[in-house]
């Protein structure tokens, strides 16, 4: 089993069965398991941030409404079928924040976008590894708070790689 695939393993169980899950008692009884995309190696990536030199406070609107406020901390471009696209990462307090939608959202993945958290390494470099893409808790149901993806993440590629559209 590789690492990806013991990953997705305790992430299905603590969704099945942790008092925390996202899952309402209902979806539960019917779980088996999320849906993902098969792993993408060329979707794991070590990137360049060009960091912005001062960095501007960004208010996300959420899903319910409200507001959650980041620090934009710098862009990356990459290159996904023959395409090169530019994504932004952003700060909060819990660290670094990478929301963003492809052009399979509606259809494939979930229609507001994903989530990522991309880990610093040295050099101004980040790792941002799609196979780990996830879908907000409000994905799951409404009760959950999630930021809503931004214009300048929102892509016209399709990313193959991480959760798929959750289906009760």
């Amino acid at each position: 089993m590789t690492e990806l695939e013991a990953f997705r393993v305790e992430k299905d169980e603590f969704f099945g069965s942790h008092p925390q899950s996202p899952l309402t008692r209902e979806q539960k009884r019917d779980f088996h398991g999320l849906n993902y995309f098969p792993e993408n190696e060329s979707l794991r990536l070590e990137v360049k941030v060009d960091e912005y030199p001062v960095k501007p406070r960004f208010e996300m609107q959420t899903s319910t409404g409200d507001v959650q406020t980041y620090e934009k901390f710098g862009r990356f471009s990459f290159v996904v079928d023959g395409e090169v696209v530019e994504l932004t990462i952003y700060q909060g307090g819990h660290g670094y924040f990478l929301p963003f939608v492809d052009s399979l959202a509606g259809s494939e993945t979930y229609p507001a976008g994903r989530y990522l958290e991309p880990e610093p390494l040295p050099g101004g470099r980040f790792l941002v590894d799609f196979n780990v893409a996830y879908n907000p808790y409000c994905a799951y149901n409404e009760m959950w708070s999630c930021p809503i993806t931004p214009a300048e993440n929102r892509l016209k590629v399709a990313i193959r790689a991480g959760e798929k559209l959750f289906h009760d």
